[in-house]
Parts: C-alpha cells; sequence; structure tokens
C-alpha cells in the first residue's frame, strides 16, 4: 500500500470515529425524548429490554419533572463525547505525530468493561445492558486499531522515528 493510499485509509477510518463519537454524544442531549420513542416502539423489544427502557423512562421523566437541573449531567456526558471527537483532528492532520491519541483512544475502549462490570452492578443495570455498554469499547477499538497498525506502516514510509513517548 502507498502512504498515500495509507493516508487516505487512515484517515476514512477516524472520520468513522469520530462521527460516532460525536453521534453518541448529540444523542445524550435528548434522552427523555428518544426513550419516549422506544418505550412507544417497545413492542419491538424482548419483554426485558422493554420493561427496562420503560423503567428508566420513568425515572428520567419523573427525575427531569422534579428535578430537571440533574439532566445537566447528561448535557455534560454529551459535552465529553464531543470534546474526546475533537481530539481526534490531530490524527487527522497528521496521523504520526499524533499516534499517542489513538493509543489513548484504545485505552479508553478497554477501559468501558471494568467499569461496565464493576458499576454497573452497583447501580442496578441489567448484564444484557452492560454487553450493550461494552459494545461501544468493543467496536470503538477497531478503527482505532485499524489506524494504529496503518499509522506504524506510514510510519516506516516515511522514515520517521518513533516517539519516545508511546505505548507499544
Amino acid at each position: 500500500m502507498t502512504e498515500k493510499q495509507l493516508e487516505l485509509r487512515i484517515r476514512a477510518w477516524l472520520i468513522l470515529f469520530i462521527v460516532g463519537l460525536a453521534l453518541s454524544g448529540i444523542t445524550a442531549f435528548p434522552i427523555e425524548t428518544e426513550l419516549g420513542f422506544l418505550v412507544r416502539h417497545a413492542g419491538a423489544f424482548p419483554a426485558t429490554v422493554a420493561n427496562w427502557i420503560t423503567t428508566v423512562y420513568n425515572a428520567v421523566h419523573d427525575t427531569n419533572a422534579k428535578y430537571p437541573y440533574l439532566a445537566y449531567g447528561t448535557d455534560w456526558l454529551a459535552f465529553g463525547h464531543l470534546v474526546i471527537a475533537t481530539t481526534f483532528i490531530g490524527p487527522l492532520k497528521d496521523p504520526v505525530r499524533n499516534i499517542w491519541v489513538l493509543q489513548f483512544g484504545m485505552i479508553a475502549c478497554v477501559m468501558v468493561f471494568p467499569l461496565a462490570f464493576i458499576a454497573g452492578p452497583i447501580r442496578g443495570i441489567p448484564v444484557y445492558w452492560r454487553l450493550i455498554d461494552c459494545s461501544f469499547g468493543f467496536f470503538g477499538i477497531i478503527p482505532l486499531w485499524v489506524c494504529y497498525r496503518d499509522i506504524r506502516k506510514l510510519e516506516k514510509l516515511q522514515k520517521v522515528p518513533v516517539q519516545q513517548n508511546t505505548i507499544g
């Protein structure tokens, strides 16, 4: 693969990742509306999932009615996703120099698993929902790993020395 082909491939995967991360953040803003939609279409889900969605919707609805300022927490969650997505602009511009951002992202993807399986039971999150949460880490690491591998190839083609502070 040529240097130009590698750069295009890296950028395509990074754009996919950035868009996915940004969309997952943006969807945290209208969470009550989205849950309401899912409740109206709960028949499309297995009963246990439909019951969980209804329970979560009721909790969010009641909380928003009584304590709307608590939704500010999910606003910050959304903001965090958007901020993290912007960090991947660096590798878009200069993948070799900013490979550390991908390492950071892959570490974050792995960290989803212990969070889901430690905090999940404490918060009463069903196992199947924790697995859905883990899918973000699982599917998120795939484009990052492809980019990481291709950046290493690009690095060799460019004959750029490996940064001293990188992992791996």
